[in-house]
């Protein structure tokens, strides 16, 4: 039995009692999916909904989930809806891909996320994990919101380009920072519409930032295909030399700009916010934060050379898994079957919006004890929870499951570690921090954070 002497219930956003009006449902579901979420739905395992003509279902079960992701996973795409909101950031990559390209992209990409690949890597998210601290230097107070915004790009533009210049990365920050909460803002129409293109007259700031985002990305590549590179390889260096297995051709230009725009959108925006997260955690459990840091002292974050020496830090991994429980970077996964398919017993047909919502299914009563609660010890003992039994999926789930997971849970122990070695966290307001679904799950505030100096 997990430890109930001290439980820590982090604050979420409200329960209703019952439904929402179809109006206010569509407003709030906008404005925040977290915060639409009846008592009920913590407990069913399967539901139906209408709203404005478009029909949806809520997979709450773990053997649904796992028919869906993985079992049938080629009967299921994405709607019309994510790519409206994704594409403009990172084109055709690999995220949304489908059928037989996605198959030969992930392929192609596969041998780039390896462990050996992932421990080549590893200087450079130390070298991003250092400029925290650097930047973080002699104040007593920071919005980590934004430093690890900034931290974990800087590591996706190193391990990806080796790209150190600030100015630059400044640059891409600013636009990807801009989109997110600017035209990347789920939208009515995005919840409306029947397709991609539907309500074309909305999609005008998206097309503007594609144009300017992809532009960015590739003068970057071409600078580095330009150039000779010296020093660490990268995974720039790794998609150049990837070939495909049947036809020996290597990605096309516009492949390699997808996948760079992909990583660097999903690697920034998704490893920032599980740090913010983690971080915040930690202020809220200050035993758990003491322990963390006797953990990394006793192994300095300089020592670390390969993923095995991460296995050094047992409660840090502890501590990330739960808050990718309580906080998954992608709280919603929407698709549609290509062919009407029955999901535990209850038919679903072509067409309709079939929903798993990892930031109810993680807080879900039926698979979670005490499933409000911070309890990093609920993964004691689980070396791949996110292979196991469907109710877990911070990375999503099945065949598609996030390529780049190791390498995010490599760079966040990194940096967390690196930061709490040097600081221990806290945070002075009382004011709850309430997670708020957009592309990603972020705060509804960046609350500022005192640093105290540890060593």
């Amino acid at each position: 039995m997990l430890e109930t002497a001290r439980l820590i219930v982090p604050p979420a956003p409200p329960v209703h009692d019952r439904d929402l009006p179809p109006l206010r449902l569509l407003f709030q579901s906008v404005r925040n999916p977290c915060a639409i979420w009846t008592d009920e739905a913590f407990d069913i395992a399967f539901s139906r909904n209408t709203l404005f003509g478009v029909e949806s279902a809520l997979v709450n079960d773990p053997q649904g989930v796992r028919h869906m992701l993985a079992t049938n996973a080629a009967n299921y795409v994405r709607p019309g809806m994510m790519p409206r909101m994704f594409a403009p950031v990172g084109g055709r990559g690999v995220f949304l891909a489908e059928g037989p390209e996605w198959r030969r992209q992930r392929r192609l990409l596969s041998p780039s996320f390896t462990p050996h690949h992932v421990n080549i890597l590893i200087p450079h998210l130390a070298a991003a994990a250092q400029d925290l601290v650097r930047d973080l230097k002699g104040r007593r107070r920071a919005d980590l919101a934004t430093a690890f915004q900034v931290a974990a790009l800087n590591a996706v533009l190193r391990a990806l380009f080796s790209l150190p210049d600030a100015d630059e990365r400044d640059r891409l920050a600013r636009r990807v920072r801009g989109y997110v909460t600017g035209p990347g803002r789920p939208q009515v129409f995005d919840i409306l519409a029947a397709s991609e293109t539907s309500f074309g007259f909305a999609l005008g700031g998206r097309r503007a930032f594609q144009r300017r985002w992809f532009a960015a990305v590739d003068a970057i590549v071409a600078a580095r295909r330009d150039a000779r590179h010296r020093g660490d390889r990268d995974l720039l260096d790794l998609l150049l030399a990837a070939r495909d297995a049947d036809t020996g051709a290597p990605l096309a230009a516009t492949e390699v700009r997808d996948q760079c725009a992909t990583m660097i959108f999903a690697g920034y925006e998704t490893t920032a916010r599980l740090l913010f997260w983690a971080a915040y955690l930690l202020t809220l459990d200050h035993h758990e934060q003491a322990r963390l840091r006797a953990e990394v002292v006793a192994f300095p974050p300089e020592r670390v050379s390969s993923l095995d020496d991460l296995n050094r830090w047992p409660r840090l991994r502890l501590v990330l898994l739960e808050a990718l429980r309580l906080y998954p970077p992608v709280p919603i996964l929407v698709r549609e079957p290509l062919a009407d398919d029955v999901i535990m017993g209850e038919p679903v047909r072509r067409g309709i919006r079939v929903y798993v919502v990892p930031f109810v299914l993680h807080r879900h009563r039926k698979h979670w004890q005490h499933p409000t609660a911070f309890m990093p010890d609920r993964f004691a003992g689980q070396p791949s929870p996110f292979t196991a039994g469907g109710a877990y999926l911070p990375f999503g789930a099945g065949p598609r499951i996030c390529i780049g997971a190791a390498l995010a849970l490599c760079e966040a122990q990194i940096i967390l570690a690196t930061l709490l070695h040097r600081h221990t966290l806290a945070i002075a307001s009382r004011r709850p921090v309430l997670p708020v679904a957009r592309v990603s799950l972020q705060p509804d505030h960046a609350p500022m954070f005192e640093l105290e100096r540890a060593i």
